[in-house]
């Protein structure tokens, strides 16, 4: 049992473009947010759609396939582990955060085109 103490996965559809960032010379980490949806019956029969939706944090190597592979409404599975933390902000409030940390990430869609990160000058927009 012990293999599956605090293991998620998760398969939903990227929120936003990753944001991703160099940290040293050797590390890198991509965070993101994933949709999920849930639908249930209410008491009174009527079926309810819920969405939620999850922080996850990838490093390194998944980060790199972050960067280059995913952007805004990628379709991904994932597995990781939960990770809860908090701080206390500058204004002196207690902040709570829930994380997924990402240990492997699965493209859903067909494998896309790496994504440019770079916008070059010449493009009419």
């Amino acid at each position: 049992m012990s293999t599956i103490t605090n293991s998620v996965r998760l398969i939903g559809r990227l929120g936003t473009d990753p944001e991703v960032r160099q940290i040293g010379v050797d590390k890198k980490v991509a965070h993101f947010t994933i949709a999920t949806h849930d639908h249930y019956r209410d008491a009174a029969g009527q079926k309810i759609e819920k969405t939620c939706w999850h922080n996850l944090t990838a490093w390194n190597a998944q980060a790199e396939v972050v960067e280059k592979y995913l952007r805004k409404g990628h379709q991904v599975a994932v597995e990781g582990k939960i990770n809860n933390y908090s701080y206390t902000s500058q204004d002196g409030q207690k902040k709570f955060v829930q994380e997924i940390i990402v240990h492997q990430i699965q493209l859903l869609e067909s494998a896309p085109e790496p994504v440019s990160r770079d916008t070059p000058e010449d493009v009419p927009f």
